[in-house]
Formats: structure tokens, sequence, C-alpha cells
């Protein structure tokens, strides 16, 4: 009986020790694997859902309806005053990109990214405003504008890492960083707050706050960041969606299901609240149309957004014309 006791110990604490010798693995912000990072047919991603405790959000304000209003009423006078040869076509407008990449140290970790990183974030916004997203379809606008890197600076600064939207910090950031005007895009690569996946200004109004003006994105959502978990953030379409914002968009589902109100482009249906990972067949207005979860002012996840309008090019164009001398 001892000894069946004593062997039964043995084997308990043999197994024990095996157990705590074995390496804990963190699987939170972990670098992932090549077999991760490698580029992934969007079709082929997974549908996730997106808790709402995550990063998974665009930060940019929602224009009261009266001054939305307001806005869209002097596009439309714009417009009117303009003769056909004044529209642009496409691929003629061609936008300065400054990076502003600020970390908090060396390494990807605290946000110092790589020149790949940026470039191939080119890649993805003149892939995306041309209508050539890798999933795109007949109806995907080829819009006017097209980007190019025109510099980078580095900045180490905590504090402006971890900015978050309208902060003193933010503020502070964009006053010292800023560079050219009205039609350069001052693209700001920080941890947005530790909240959002970015945000950024409007182009009317640029004149009333200048250094101010840019969009802001979390750097791991970069194509070769790490962003969002088991949630596909991270093929650059968050630069996509803010510098969309940044030409003039709203956001698809801004104002619901109104009829009147929403976000003053007919052909983009209306939808009651924002998408999330990849629900084909939404629909959740009673107007025409499925909800436009392929959008890039949408918020369904990279895999899933491929395309802008016809509609939101037009207004794209006219926006960038009026306020920004593009």
């Amino acid at each position: 009986m001892k000894r069946k006791i004593l062997m039964s110990l043995t084997l308990v604490i043999l197994t024990l020790g095996l157990i705590w010798a074995r390496p804990i693995t963190k699987h939170v912000n972990a670098k992932p694997d090549a077999a991760r990072t490698a580029v992934v047919p969007k079709a082929a991603m997974p549908l996730t859902p997106a808790p709402a405790s995550q990063k998974d959000r665009c930060g940019t304000k929602h224009i009261d309806e009266s001054i939305a209003v307001q806005y869209e009423a002097s596009l439309n006078n714009f417009n009117a005053q303009r003769n056909p040869g004044q529209i642009r076509k496409s691929g003629s407008v061609t936008i300065g990109v400054f990076f502003h990449v600020v970390n908090k140290g060396p390494g990807i970790e605290n946000g110092d990214v790589p020149v790949k990183w940026l470039k191939d974030q080119i890649r993805v916004l003149n892939a995306a405003y041309a209508g050539a997203d890798p999933t795109a379809v007949p109806a995907s606008a080829n819009t006017p504008f097209r980007f190019e890197m025109i510099g980078v600076d580095r900045t180490t600064n905590a504090a402006w890492f971890n900015s978050g939207i309208d902060s003193a910090e933010e503020r502070a950031m964009k006053a010292a960083l800023h560079v050219g005007g009205a039609n350069t895009l001052n693209f700001y690569v920080n941890n947005a707050g530790g909240v959002y996946l970015g945000w950024a200004t409007f182009p009317f109004w640029y004149a009333g706050d200048p250094l101010q003006d840019g969009v802001v994105v979390l750097y791991s959502s970069l194509p070769g960041g790490d962003c969002c978990g088991s949630r596909v953030y991270n093929q650059g379409d968050t630069g996509t969606h803010e510098i969309g914002h940044w030409l003039g968009l709203f956001h698809t589902f801004q104002g619901g299901c109104a009829a009147v109100y929403n976000d003053f482009v007919a052909d983009t249906p209306s939808e009651r609240k924002p998408a999330f990972g990849c629900p084909v067949g939404l629909d959740t207005c009673p107007g025409e149309g499925l909800d436009p979860i392929e959008n890039f002012m949408d918020y369904s996840e990279d895999f899933c957004m491929y395309q802008f309008t016809a509609g939101q090019s037009a207004r794209m164009e006219g926006l960038s014309a009026q306020y920004r001398g593009l």
C-alpha cells in the first residue's frame, strides 16, 4: 500500500513539474508569425464579430444636422458655378502625404513603424481610391485622387503617442509638426488615444483651425501591423476611411434611416447603425438597398470593405476643390 501511495505521489510531482516547466506564451500584443502577417485575399478572411470594448471604430465627430445641411447647400452652390470641364477626372489629382510617426520609444511595439509600412499604406490608398482594391467590383468608383509620400518625420514623445482626440496633447503635437497648407495631407501615426482606430478633420474646418488639419491613424492598423486581435483592421483601410473624411465624406450610417439627412450621397443606401465584422446581407433600413457594408466609410473589417461609390467620388471631388484647392 505504501509503495502504491509513493508511486502515485511521484507521478503527481512529475506531472506538475512538466506543467511548471512549460513556457507561457502571451498572445496579447505578441508579434505574429510570418503565416499570420502574410497578405491574405480579403474574401478569404473569417467573418468575426467586433466587441465594442476593443478598437473597432473611428473617432471623427458627426456633424450636427443643421450644420451639415448648410455645408451641403454651400457645396451645391459651388458646383452650380462650375462648368463640366472643371470636374476632375479619375487619377488627375495627386495628394502629397506627409507622415508624422509619433512613438514612445524605439521599435514597432512602441509605434516606431518602418518606412515599408508607410509605403505600403500609400499603395493601399492608391488602390482604394482607384477602385482597384483586391476585391473591388465594377461599381467601385475610380476617384480623381492618388497619393504620394512627400516626407516622414519621427518624434519620440509618450504624451503625444497616447494623445486623445481634442486633447491638449493632440493640439500640441499637431501645432509642432504640421506642414503645408490645406492641400497637404498630414498623416499622424500614433496610438490614437488607445481607444480608436483613428480620426480626421473635415475640409470645411480647415480655415478655422489650419494647424489641426489632418488624419490620426493607429500605428498597428497600417499594413503589416498587428491590430486588432482576431479582427482584421491591419490592412491599411483605417487610413482609407479617415482620408475619406478629410476629403469630405460622412459615415454611411450617419443619420441612420433618415430619408433626407444621411451622408448626402444618393448611391449609398441608408443603414440604421454601423456594421462590424462582415455581415453580408444586412438590411437595417426600410429603404431600397442592403446596408453598404462593403463601403470604406462603414465600420466593417478591412477584408470586407472595398469601395467608394460614384456619388462619394463626386462629393470628395467637389469639397476638395471648394475647401482644399486640390
